[in-house]
């Protein structure tokens, strides 16, 4: 009877979780294009004046999609300028073939080969958490598509600890999946708002943001999967290629806060910094992890104060 109990169960939380993937598909439909590239489709959302200039493209971190950039700094820079925000492979709307494909040197040639489908040939890249690794691989491996690089609270090398148990379950075989397609869905329903506003602090997290930025999607079973296998090999990835940071010749301008918890400044941007020989670090004492939720003005008036200080001499260059 206990076996047949707990089957039951499984069977119940899985019809429910379909139903949660259902739901939650229609309330956060695709904003954007999808663009084929090898192992992926991304989706893709464009903002802004086409004929603006350099354009800026925005890369979210874990946990998230690219909602999370375009509420309030993507609309605040897309009055300007052409904006592109892309679903890292896996999240949002983005698929990609195999969960394996994790790792930030994987997804920055899929998100190189997409702004070559768009015809973007350079841009200013501004990252968030998870992808600061993503836009160092980038500005190493695709270096004649990054014109600059603005980190909010980056990760880019080696911490101490892991990435939570969870995490690390649901990166496994068999049972990984077997929670995702049952428990995760109905579960995450009660916990997904104070993990939110746990990671804004000591900032408020503002009203509406878990619904604004669609962040329920990452209940999904096949994201919060892909989410676990990015954050359980992240820490070898930027262990790999930290020794490559002085190789880095864009300019790029560093925003992190000392009391982030989520990602460390002394562990990441402090360090970053030191190794990158164009690198302007500003380190904010009231500042925590969503940077570009808290201090959107600041953020845009790096952005184009890099700009600015980019396209004259392109001009000259060419």
């Amino acid at each position: 009877m206990i076996v047949i109990s707990a089957v039951t169960a499984l069977v119940l939380l899985a019809l429910v979780t379909q139903a949660g993937i259902f739901a939650l598909q229609r309330a956060y439909p695709p904003q954007g294009r999808m663009i084929e590239v090898d192992g992926a489709t991304l989706h893709v959302v464009e903002i802004g004046p086409r004929d603006a200039g350099l354009p800026i493209v925005m890369l979210h971190g874990a946990s998230s999609n690219l909602e999370v950039m375009r509420r309030p700094l993507g609309d605040l820079l897309a009055k300007q300028h052409r904006v592109i925000l892309i679903d890292r492979p896996g999240h949002g709307w983005s698929t990609r073939a195999r969960r394996q494909d994790s790792t930030p040197d994987i997804q920055a040639r899929m998100i190189d080969a997409a702004l070559g489908e768009l015809g973007i040939d350079r841009a200013i890249f501004v990252v968030h958490s998870w992808s600061g690794a993503l836009g160092a691989r980038l500005a190493l491996d695709h270096a004649s598509r990054v014109a600059g690089l603005v980190m909010l609270a980056p990760v880019t090398h080696p911490w101490r600890g892991g990435v939570g148990r969870y995490n690390e379950i649901i990166a496994m075989p068999v049972i990984g999946p077997l929670l995702a397609y049952t428990i995760t869905l109905p579960l995450g329903y009660f916990v997904t708002e104070s993990g939110a506003r746990n990671v804004f602090l000591p900032q408020m997290m503002p009203d509406g943001f878990v619904k604004n930025s669609a962040t329920p999607l990452l209940l999904r079973p096949r994201e919060f999967i892909a989410n676990a296998y990015d954050l359980v090999t992240l820490k070898a990835s930027v262990a790999a290629q930290a020794a490559r940071y002085g190789e880095i010749g864009v300019p790029v301008t560093i925003i992190a806060g000392e009391p982030d918890k989520t990602v460390k400044t002394e562990a990441h941007a402090r360090p970053f910094a030191a190794m990158v020989p164009n690198a302007k670090l500003i380190v904010r004492p009231d500042l925590g992890h969503m940077v570009q939720n808290a201090v959107p003005d600041l953020v845009k008036m790096e952005i184009e104060t890099m700009i600015d200080r980019i396209v004259p001499g392109q001009a000259a260059a060419d």
